[in-house]
């Protein structure tokens, strides 16, 4: 026998023993499960659930999941039942019933694909849940088994290669340490303050999950503190540098544009920085390893702290990144959009319509003129180096971490989606990667050049200078276990 043969073998003797067994109230149950998961919906449902928290752990789980079972269901879907060809189980299941006559082919089973892919997806992200999440992508993979819907082998066939694409997402978005990047240890622990006692915290209600609920709340748990809270009206780079005037401690609720502002000018006053994480994606403060309010009240309790390096281009201070060329438009199209339709829609709308319009920019890096699609400088290293940066092993490692998309090569806007996709985007030609301390970028024309700043637009002097200041800003953050 070949081996086709003796699966298909396997495959009869195991359905004919479910067949024998005939549990009704198995086969009703099993039913449910399988309908459930029609077209996704229990996965997204699921996945609604996730994101619907406030932990970043979770979200990201939510995203990871619902980007596996879209290549895995596009991969039963599209690839694999176009290549090959095998007829479903005849008769009836162990339930007695069959679930329609479903007009596809059997090898692998879409709905154990789908399962299988968002449970690894998911247990990528938080392995906690890898056993609740993964018992109940087993029971919908098995209902289709157990319903006559599908062979056995069909079943497994599915979870492989669910499980596969699970495990490709990271080629493309590489898992996030847990444990927060490594920082210099000052000489000095910035103050102890358990009641806020020389604080003045700015609360910016127009960042992602500000609001005057946290506001009041915060003002109740450091009644000795100062708290001041900022709306979309108020002129926030004034009220900090009114605020470091009289502050022992400057702190900050908001996104990293505010963060951005805040460590600025504490740098500038040489006060230590208190930060809440409050905005949409939090990138510092994920680095930084200060996950909630608690966390950064509890570093604040204790005068737990930490030295990191700061960024400055033409001046003005940055923690994560700087980027010029159409990340710029990017971001801008993105803010049109964004009261219309959110800030997820608004970014992957907008994402498109500059792959499809938009076109690179002259800019002179280090004297050398260039044609540049994106010119991208960290402060500190990103990981991974051959994908978009996602964090940083390290806050205060002294350097720019420099990568620029090439305009000048040809197709090079072909070549660099091409290379994203396939996950060698290390290996493309258009992509270059280098580090430094300083780097001189200059428009051709004069003009002063767009760049974003943490994620927000602005623009600087026609020529001017991405400056690394190591170890400059002291800011709290939890010690080990607290």
């Amino acid at each position: 026998m070949t081996i086709r043969e003796r699966v298909f073998a396997a495959d009869q003797d195991l359905l004919s023993r479910l067949s024998a067994a005939g549990k009704p109230v198995l086969g009703r149950v099993m039913s449910g499960f399988g309908r459930s998961a029609n077209h996704g919906t229990l996965w997204l449902a699921m996945a609604a659930a996730l994101g619907a928290t406030r932990s970043k752990w979770t979200r990201r789980a939510a995203l990871r999941g619902l980007a596996s079972m879209v290549i895995g269901s596009t991969a039963a879907n599209v690839i694999t039942n176009r290549l090959l060809s095998r007829g479903r189980p005849s008769g009836t299941g162990a339930a007695g019933r069959q679930l329609g006559h479903p007009r596809t082919t059997s090898f692998p089973s879409r709905h154990a694909a789908s399962a299988a892919a968002f449970a690894t997806g998911v247990a990528l992200e938080m392995p906690d849940l890898a056993i609740p999440v993964g018992a109940l992508a087993a029971a919908v993979g098995a209902s289709r088994v157990i319903t006559g819907v599908h062979y056995p082998s069909d079943m497994l066939g599915g979870v492989a290669l669910g499980t596969a694409a699970g495990l490709l997402t990271l080629r493309w978005w590489p898992r996030r340490p847990t444990a927060p990047a490594d920082a210099a240890r000052p000489r000095r622990e910035a103050p102890a303050s358990p009641d806020g006692a020389g604080l003045v915290l700015i609360v910016n209600c127009s960042a992602g999950t500000a609001s005057t609920d946290l506001a009041d709340s915060l003002s109740k748990r450091l009644p000795a503190g100062e708290l001041l809270v900022a709306s979309a009206d108020d002129d926030l780079d004034a009220m900090f540098r009114d605020a470091a005037t009289r502050a022992r401690i400057l702190g900050v609720a908001g996104g990293d544009g505010s963060v951005r502002l805040a460590a600025g000018i504490a740098s500038e006053a040489g006060l230590p920085l208190l930060v809440l994480p409050a905005g949409t994606f939090n990138h510092f403060a994920a680095d930084l390893g200060v996950e909630s309010g608690d966390h950064a009240l509890s570093a604040l309790r204790d005068g737990d702290s930490v030295l990191v390096d700061v960024a400055s281009a033409d001046g003005e201070a940055f923690l994560n990144t700087a980027s010029a060329g159409v990340y710029v438009n990017l971001v801008n199209a993105r803010e049109e959009l964004e009261p219309s339709f959110g800030k997820w829609p608004a970014m992957m709308i907008a994402l498109i319509g500059v792959l499809r319009r938009g076109s690179p920019v002259d800019l002179l890096v280090n004297g050398r003129r260039r044609r540049v699609w994106l010119l991208f400088a960290g402060n500190c290293r990103y990981e991974p180096s051959g994908a978009a940066p996602a964090y940083r092993p390290d806050l205060a490692d002294g350097i720019l971490d420099v990568r620029l998309v090439d305009g000048s090569q040809p197709l090079a806007r072909t070549r660099l989606i091409t290379a994203v996709l396939l996950g060698t985007l290390a290996r493309s030609r258009v992509y270059q990667t280098w580090s430094c301390s300083i780097l001189q970028v200059a428009s051709v024309d004069g003009d002063p050049v767009p760049v974003c700043l943490d994620g927000e637009a602005t623009q600087v002097r026609s020529a001017t200078a991405l400056v690394k200041r190591p170890r400059e800003l002291l800011v709290y953050r939890p010690a080990p276990g607290g």
